[in-house]
């Protein structure tokens, strides 16, 4: 029997693959971690860091994807983008409380074809694969086209340098009182400044944002992740 990394909190169809991935994190991610950075691969502005993760989960933290439930919820998002898919697990929070709103639409881009593949499979499993769009290929073509005209929340947790571009394309169609929220860690737990950029927007008044910086902890590590609302 999987046991929970946290207290379960949903149906069971779905709180049962979530259970798992987290399990299999634990089991098989830290391998790959090491592999990888005994290449010399710790970050994802490397080329050829997202290959040699392919077989990694890298899920948000259990505590960072409860949060991102209950922020879809209290803001009743019906109209979800998202950067990074992987695994799915983010997603299968974010999916998870669309259901719980009623229902909508979440659109997310992976580069890798065999992690979208993985990451359909487990939405299927959980049966959340209605709600969920998971296009395939460099997010900056993927989520040029077909969005919703209004988008309730974008959540940002792959590559930490396309953050800033990725934000101005996906901005005009961002509501007010709409979240953008991100992931800013790499294997260390930090984003070596690569995420700059789109800090310094979003903490510049006059762009229209209103900022938290939080911290979560898993592997022994602590993770980076922002929550900034348009105002």
């Amino acid at each position: 029997m999987i046991t929970p990394l946290f207290r379960p909190q949903f149906a069971p169809q779905i709180q049962c693959v979530i259970d798992r991935l987290y399990s299999e994190t634990l089991s098989q991610d830290p391998a790959i971690r090491q592999l990888a950075q005994a290449k010399g691969l710790t970050h994802d502005g490397q080329g050829g860091f997202y290959e040699a993760m392919k077989d990694a989960r890298l899920p948000v933290t259990p505590e960072f994807g409860a949060l991102l439930y209950i922020l879809a919820r209290s803001t009743r998002a019906q109209h979800i983008i998202e950067f990074g898919t992987s695994f799915g697990v983010s997603t299968l929070f974010l999916a998870a409380a669309l259901r719980d709103n009623g229902g909508g639409r979440l659109v997310t881009s992976e580069l890798l074809p065999d992690k979208a593949e993985r990451a359909s499979a487990n939405l299927r499993e959980a049966g959340l694969a209605d709600l969920v769009d998971i296009r395939i290929g460099d997010a900056r073509t993927t989520l040029s086209r077909d969005l919703p005209e209004s988008i309730d929340l974008i959540l940002l947790d792959a590559s930490k340098g396309l953050y800033l571009d990725l934000l101005l394309l996906l901005e005009p169609a961002l509501r007010k009182g709409g979240l953008v929220i991100s992931d800013r860690a790499d294997l260390d737990g930090d984003d070596g400044g690569r995420a700059a950029a789109y800090l310094s927007y979003l903490t510049t008044p006059a762009n229209g944002y209103r900022i938290a910086s939080i911290a979560t902890q898993a592997l022994g590590q602590t993770f980076a992740h922002d929550v900034a609302v348009r105002a």
